[in-house]
């Protein structure tokens, strides 16, 4: 057992790196193109781009719980070592799929068209190109849901190597696309449209074509069987719930700041979501590596090194996490000053309040998988589902005093949301809260109280480059000293010093 957790160590810390590759660059660039994007569009139009990508994103629910079973599903059948049921999953995931993409289409070109041009409040000569972005969020969508089950092959089998070639691909096009706007032939939003859209069929195509030659289970054949079919519909139903009440929330958020303030406060948000994404992929990364492996232990029922990953992995996510946005948040107003031609009003605060918001439960991600994991999500979903409905009603109270009360509802509803993760995960498997807290949260927020003193007196006494740099070098400085001796436990310290040893000594 003991070297087979090695190997499983050595697997997740091996998919981290090739993922870690792939962020560095995709954030590298992504910064470069999102500043460029603006400067191009203009706060207006990338506004509307931002408002309209969020009338499609109302129907992302669908996808996002079909996605939830498959993944589910496929993980736990691999993990089990079933190859024959291996096959029909997938399979039956992809005809499901297809059904999925055609409700999509069919909402999006109904009650999504009908939303888009009497609901959201656009500059009335804009309206024609906005209609224009948003049939190619339609396609996107519709696109994205097919291509699900091939990602989800390609996670389950940990081949995270492919998602890195795949992102130095995906951000060359992206970086192309920054550029080639300052040429654009017809009008410029119309123009980024298409090639967006361009850029993911590409990305789609490679996804298909490499697991047809690397996998023999998603070789698709007609497969249909009621029950399969209705224990993942029974599955997903309860992630619907859920998902439905994070878009109603959150997307509803959007369209009630975009009711009380217009098209500009949206250009802030859509920049503060722009910064959260790039910094979170380097935590996505590590829980992508993660999430096979604690889907497989539970299928295999090796429930100690199940407890012991999830307990870990939450661990590495909010240390991951705070390293990149601790100090991203000091030096919030510098750092947008200086990636962006043109900041728009509130976008540092909305930045530094989603990153207090991720920080919040970005511990609790391998908790909530866990329950995922043994597929009894019927309570558990129905529950989290009335909480996420919650935020509305507060952002709507909330909105008419400030701006920020679209981020500070859901702040305030998932300090309720986490708790309630770990509750469940006990019940459910006997998880120790003890050990959760001693062992995880205890040391992560021990070292994020450490690591911020110095760096924000320096913030807040010097400005400039001078301040960008005294303000890293400090956090950095505490921030490592911190999680050494106070955040790892003394076999992962031994780990560290050895390593460290062995490049620099």
């Amino acid at each position: 057992m003991n070297n087979s957790n090695s190997e499983n160590n050595k697997r997740i810390a091996k998919n981290t790196l090739f993922l870690y590759f792939r962020s560095i660059l995709t954030l590298v660039v992504g910064l470069y193109t999102s500043r460029e994007v603006l400067a191009q569009l203009g706060v207006s139009d990338f506004g509307i781009s931002n408002v309209v990508g969020g009338v499609m994103a109302l129907f992302s629910f669908i996808q996002g719980t079909m996605t939830s079973a498959t993944i589910r599903f496929f993980t736990f059948d691999l993990g089990k070592g079933d190859f024959e049921q291996l096959k029909k999953t997938f399979s039956l995931s992809v005809i499901i799929h297809i059904f999925t993409a055609l409700l999509i289409l069919i909402l999006g070109e109904t009650v999504g068209l009908w939303f888009l041009n009497t609901q959201l409040v656009i500059p009335a000569e804009r309206m024609e190109a906005a209609n224009f972005v948003y049939q190619f969020s339609v396609l996107s969508a519709c696109v994205g849901v097919l291509q699900v089950p091939y990602m989800v092959a390609i996670n389950a089998h940990e081949r995270m190597n492919v998602y890195a070639y795949a992102g130095v691909a995906d951000a060359v096009f992206k970086l192309a696309i920054a550029i080639s706007l300052g040429f654009a032939p017809i009008d410029k939003l119309k123009f980024l449209s298409i090639l967006v859209f361009g850029v993911f069929i590409v990305m789609v195509v490679f996804y298909i074509v490499y697991c047809h030659r690397n996998f023999p289970e998603t070789h698709f054949k007609w497969f249909w069987d009621r029950n399969m079919f209705l224990e993942r519909i029974k599955f997903s139903g309860y992630e619907f719930l859920v998902m439905i009440s994070n878009i109603f929330a959150i997307q509803g958020g959007v369209f009630l700041m975009n009711r009380f303030y217009g098209v500009l406060l949206n250009a802030a948000n859509g920049v503060s979501q722009q910064v959260i994404n790039a910094t979170q992929q380097f935590t996505n990364n590590f829980f992508s590596a993660v999430n096979p492996q604690i889907t497989k232990f539970l299928a295999a029922g090796e429930m100690d090194y199940f407890h012991k990953l999830i307990i870990r992995s939450s661990k590495f996510c909010f240390l991951i996490t705070f390293m990149l946005m601790a100090p991203l948040a000091l030096q919030m107003d510098f750092v947008l000053s200086v990636w962006l031609k043109i900041v728009p009003d509130y976008a540092g605060i909305f930045c530094q309040l989603n990153i207090a918001n991720t920080l919040l439960w970005i511990a609790f991600w391998p908790v909530a998988h866990g329950i995922i994991s043994t597929g009894k999500n019927k309570t558990f979903r129905k529950v989290e589902s009335f909480m996420v409905m919650l935020m509305f009603p507060l952002m709507y109270f909330s909105l008419h005093f400030s701006p920020i009360g679209y981020i500070c509802s859901q702040i305030f509803v998932n300090i309720f949301r986490v708790v309630y993760y770990v509750l469940t995960l006990r019940k459910l498997t006997g998880f120790s809260m003890r050990d959760f807290f001693n062992q995880s949260l205890l040391k992560c927020y021990a070292v994020g109280a450490l690591s911020i003193p110095l760096p924000f007196y320096i913030t807040i006494n010097m400005s400039g480059w001078q301040g960008f740099f005294m303000c890293l070098v400090t956090f950095f400085a505490t921030f490592a000293l911190s999680s050494l001796f106070i955040g790892l436990n003394v076999n992962e310290r031994w780990k560290v010093i050895r390593w460290m040893k062995g490049r620099f000594c």
